[in-house]
């Protein structure tokens, strides 16, 4: 392929944003058009950015080579499906779905189109987190897992607390294990109202095995990307906001600065380049997504 990668983004919101800007740093990509409604989405486009205010317009005028998909979850499905039949490459904001059977339908279009498909499920692409499966590939084997992850917000109307901050931590541990786990339970800390929604607590308990995934998520703590890796031969953990975002055993690891998202977009530039189909970045999404509906369930 001749020339930069072309990509439209559907969705201008808060993500949508920081999509806007990652963009901006990675010269082999070029955001050539943005589907939003928000008047105030043109003052932050680059120049000869076309804006739309229907996404199905976007697709249909051609002249991309891939969508990013950042609207909120149940509006994924309809929309990757539409670009996947239009032939582009693909990246769906995490959660992939919320229905499983959704999941399976962008699954099933991207096999017909044969193209890249990548769910940015954005800490599996951190220099950090890669970094950490190495370590742990030779530390091994895994002995337990526990992961916490929330802030004061945000209180999403059209998302629930574990969908949202869930889908992270799910897919980091079905990453690092490889495999679905054997059983599932979730039961609510704590829920109260705070300005501005409703704010949970929730705790999450997955069996691999003999190994145990603790997740403990929520809206009602301070700001917190925390995960904990018991090996037979030592200690990970990968803190996203710490200086020190990855420690074997207190020490200090070395890693590449680029933020999760900058490496995601490169992956999928280069997927592009590259071109052809690669299931595991969907695989991965599609069971996330049943691992969520069998968390909802034991919710109820």
């Amino acid at each position: 392929m001749a020339g930069a990668v072309r990509l439209g983004l559907v969705g201008a919101g808060r993500w949508g944003r920081v999509v806007i800007r990652t963009l901006a740093g990675l010269p082999p990509l070029r955001l050539a058009a943005v589907s939003s409604t928000n008047p105030d989405t043109a003052a932050r486009l680059p120049a000869a950015c076309v804006q739309f205010t229907d996404w199905r317009v976007m697709i249909a005028a051609g002249g991309l080579d891939g969508v990013i998909v950042a609207t909120p979850p149940a509006t994924h499905a309809a929309i990757a499906i539409a670009a996947l039949d239009a032939g582009l490459a693909v990246v769906v904001e995490k959660p992939l779905t919320l229905d499983r059977a959704e999941a399976l339908a962008i699954r099933a279009a991207a096999e017909r189109a044969r193209v890249p498909v990548l769910v940015d499920h954005t800490h599996l692409f951190a220099p950090a987190w890669r970094r950490l499966k190495e370590l742990a590939a030779d530390l091994g084997p895994v002995l337990a897992v526990e992961s916490v992850a929330g802030n004061h917000g945000p209180y999403r109307d059209d998302t629930a607390v574990l969908w949202d901050w869930g889908a992270h931590d799910v897919a980091l541990c079905l990453d690092l294990l490889g495999s679905h786990p054997d059983t599932v339970a979730a039961r609510v800390l704590e829920r109260r109202a705070v300005p501005g929604g409703t704010g949970e607590t929730l705790r999450l308990d997955l069996g691999f095995g003999r190994v145990a995934a603790t997740i403990t998520l929520g809206t009602l703590m301070d700001k917190t990307r925390r995960i904990r890796v018991v090996c037979a031969g030592g200690t990970l953990v990968y803190d996203d906001l710490a200086a020190d975002k990855l420690t074997r055993d207190g020490a200090r690891q070395a890693v590449d600065p680029r933020l999760p998202l900058t490496a995601a977009m490169a992956e999928f530039a280069a997927a592009i380049v590259k071109g052809g189909y690669d299931s595991r970045s969907l695989d991965c999404g599609l069971a996330v997504v049943e691992v969520l509906e069998r968390c909802t369930r034991s919710l109820a």
